[in-house]
């Protein structure tokens, strides 16, 4: 069955994005080291990208406006606006966890969690997410949107991968 990862970067204090919802923070602590790829390793094992309108609106307005970064990925992005899907985007109005259900029963590779904040804390909430692949980077933000804000309950992991690069800690985690 196809695993359902939860990959993103945030900052050593718990946060995703800034108080403003921006991400340029997201950066080693030489900008001009070159550090290990994390991604380009971790993108090899997903063919199913889900995000959260926020998440899409930041990537086509500043991250990449030019270039689709997950070309050959099926996205699927949560809103309630009616837009025209593309080759490789789909917009969709479905829950979350039921569309998760029905693609994780499909074949494929892995299925990616890409964020934003409100789509994670639902499918963490159902317990839908295994592993968690965590990149810590090296600032704090002192607010912001937080990665994990509540949980119903608490849900024990293992840590089963570490590495570093850059002042950059990438945590590995499965359920226990």
């Amino acid at each position: 069955m196809r695993k359902t990862t939860l990959f993103i970067a945030m900052s050593l204090d718990g946060y995703i994005a800034d108080a403003k919802g921006g991400a340029d923070w997201l950066d080693g602590q030489d900008p001009d080291a070159v550090a290990e790829d994390f991604y380009a390793e971790f993108i090899k094992t997903a063919d199913t990208v889900l995000m959260g309108w926020n998440t899409f609106d930041q990537i086509v307005r500043e991250l990449s406006p030019d270039e689709w970064p997950y070309s050959g990925l099926s996205t699927y992005v949560f809103t309630h606006r009616a837009l025209p899907d593309s080759k490789d985007i789909h917009f969709t109005k479905e829950d979350p966890c039921t569309l998760l259900k029905r693609l994780k029963q499909g074949e494929g590779k892995d299925i990616w969690i890409c964020g934003g904040a409100r789509l994670i804390e639902g499918i963490v909430q159902e317990e839908a997410i295994n592993p968690f692949w965590i990149t810590v980077i090296p600032v704090l933000l002192g607010g912001g949107i937080r990665l994990f804000p509540t949980l119903k309950a608490p849900q024990e992991l293992a840590l089963v991968h570490v590495r570093h690069s850059n002042g950059m800690v990438d945590l590995l985690y499965r359920k226990r």
